[in-house]
């Protein structure tokens, strides 16, 4: 009977960790409201990609314009790739209520920083930096 209890409350507990660490999964918008965000898991990592932006799309809201490309990608082969799709958040994982070990990619200024993800309530805090993360910037996302 002990046997069965103890396996119930892991079972619980690993259920609760599986939970909060997928609280973080779906779209969010961008604090300046001009990009939406999906954040999605492959195997135990997480990722995010540009799914919608302001003037990244035609008139129809759906086809991607051509002329709205990675152009300040410091790689010049890299400076063709549409926007729309492009994968901004890469390898994270969650330990004790955070998303780290990642990194964003910044596609206004071609930079790509060390980065830290906090969930608070319905808003996304975004910690971009480089060397160390108290030299960094803030940015806070919602969900849509």
């Amino acid at each position: 009977m002990k046997r069965i209890a103890f396996l119930l409350i892991t079972l619980l507990f690993s259920t609760q960790v599986l939970l909060a660490q997928d609280k973080i999964l779906g779209n969010w918008l961008s604090e300046e409201k001009d990009g939406r965000i999906e954040i999605y898991k492959t195997g135990d990592k997480y990722s995010g990609k540009l799914i919608w932006g302001k003037d990244l799309v035609e008139a129809d809201g759906k086809t991607p314009r051509k002329d709205r490309t990675d152009t300040k990608n410091s790689d010049p082969k890299l400076r063709s790739r549409p926007l729309l799709g492009l994968v901004l958040l890469t390898n994270f994982t969650y330990r004790d209520g955070e998303w780290s070990g990642g990194k964003i990619y910044d596609p206004k200024s071609g930079k790509t920083y060390s980065c830290t993800m906090k969930l608070k309530g319905e808003k996304l805090e975004i910690r971009g930096y480089v060397g160390i993360s108290m030299f960094g910037r803030t940015t806070v996302w919602t969900r849509g």
